[in-house]
């Protein structure tokens, strides 16, 4: 296996997976003096834009090898690439994130059992593999619970909340043909993630925590933390176990549970995030630019808050930029995707001097866009407020 040292210098960079991930890593390596190659099966990929397209699917191993050989570094935009492919890359050149990480945020059981192995809080589990482990866990964690397919749900894919008896038929007819776990429902005061990095040389970088909004499964808001030093230091504590576990290299992001001043984790996402976007022009670094630091070995930017920042994802369809980038300090990102329910096709920030200018601007956003818009940071400001301890 090639490994790019202090003598050979990166200058390409391969990327599995040709997305709105793998187009804002890019994007962030150009000014690097990097060059992309980019693997996936889509001919209008969207990140194709910024770096050469190479067709293939993500379970042609020997695509991903022989593209492989032709980079200084490889890495991933999704976890979702098979371990199988990701190793046959990571045979032949320095492969980042490690394989391992990315093969136990494959299977949300493994990844329980990996976390609670590590002593770091998860809701309560229990894995499905047939009716008798549905009605067990119905019967352990009662209703309301959550059941979820092992492999492959995103974005609210792959899971039902059972809120009665009547809900069990219809959750096994939609999800039961697939490995499954079941989750205790949890009755959270807020949702973050932390995105954290590491380098080759071990030191390592966190931004301020993620606050975020999901709805329908999907993250719609998120913005530079306002919590107290307290949930900081409990999610540095955890992302510092997972890095060293892993003796991880790159950018991971850990979402979290926030009940009564204590985090749990959700699940892990060993790859930038989206949660993660507001770093792009609220952060000294991003999130994209520092994961290209740390693969191919350059130092670490600096991970703090440049302004307060709030981001606004924008699923199935772009709005009117002419109708909204008149806005102070809105920061506009088009991903080129066609429109389509359920797609991420781009997002916007909001960066302004002080939070309560940020406060004041985006309820101005979330009425302009009108919708779901104004329920949405209604909710998001009452969860602000109480990781405020308003």
């Amino acid at each position: 296996m090639s490994d790019s040292g202090p003598g050979h210098p990166v200058r390409r960079i391969g990327i599995l997976g040709g997305g709105q991930l793998a187009r804002m890593m890019a994007l962030a390596g150009v000014p690097l003096g990097f060059h992309f190659d980019i693997l996936d099966p889509a001919e209008d990929a969207c990140a194709g834009a910024a770096g050469r397209l190479v067709r293939a699917g993500f379970d042609d191993a020997d695509a991903a090898a022989e593209l492989a050989g032709q980079v200084d570094v490889m890495t991933y935009d999704f976890e979702n690439v098979p371990a199988t492919t990701a190793g046959a890359a990571a045979g032949r050149v320095s492969f980042h994130p490690c394989v391992t990480a990315l093969d136990a945020c494959q299977d949300r059981l493994a990844e329980k059992n990996l976390l609670t192995r590590l002593g770091i809080p998860v809701p309560p589990f229990h894995a499905v593999d047939g009716r008798t482990d549905l009605l067990e866990a119905v019967d352990r964690f009662g209703y309301p619970c959550v059941l979820k397919t092992r492999r492959f749900g995103y974005d609210g894919k792959g899971q039902a909340v059972l809120r009665g008896p009547e809900d069990l038929e219809h959750a096994w007819q939609e999800l039961g043909d697939h490995p499954l776990i079941a989750e205790a429902f949890v009755a959270f005061d807020a949702e973050c993630s932390l995105i954290a990095v590491r380098a080759r040389d071990g030191r390592t970088g966190f931004w301020p925590l993620s606050h975020n909004l999901h709805d329908a499964g999907m993250l719609v808001l998120s913005e530079a933390c306002i919590a107290g030093g307290d949930l900081q230091a409990q999610a540095e504590d955890i992302g510092n176990r997972l890095i060293e576990h892993f003796d991880y290299v790159g950018v991971i992001a850990v979402e979290f549970f926030v009940t009564d001043g204590r985090l749990s984790v959700n699940e892990i996402a060993p790859r930038v995030h989206n949660s993660g976007h507001w770093t792009i022009d609220g952060a000294v670094t991003s999130q994209f630019e520092n994961h290209l630091r740390a693969i191919s070995g350059l130092p670490l930017g600096s991970t703090a808050l440049d302004r307060p920042s709030v981001m606004f994802n924008w699923i199935g369809a772009m709005p009117d930029a002419g109708e909204l980038l008149g806005l102070e300090g809105l920061h506009w990102h088009d991903y080129g995707k066609k429109a389509r329910p359920g797609r991420k096709v781009g997002h916007a920030t909001l960066v302004l001097p002080d939070e309560q200018q940020l406060g004041k601007q985006a309820q101005a956003l979330a009425a302009r866009l009108g919708g779901a818009w104004p329920d949405r940071w209604s909710r998001f400001s009452t969860a602000r407020g109480r990781l405020a301890g308003d």
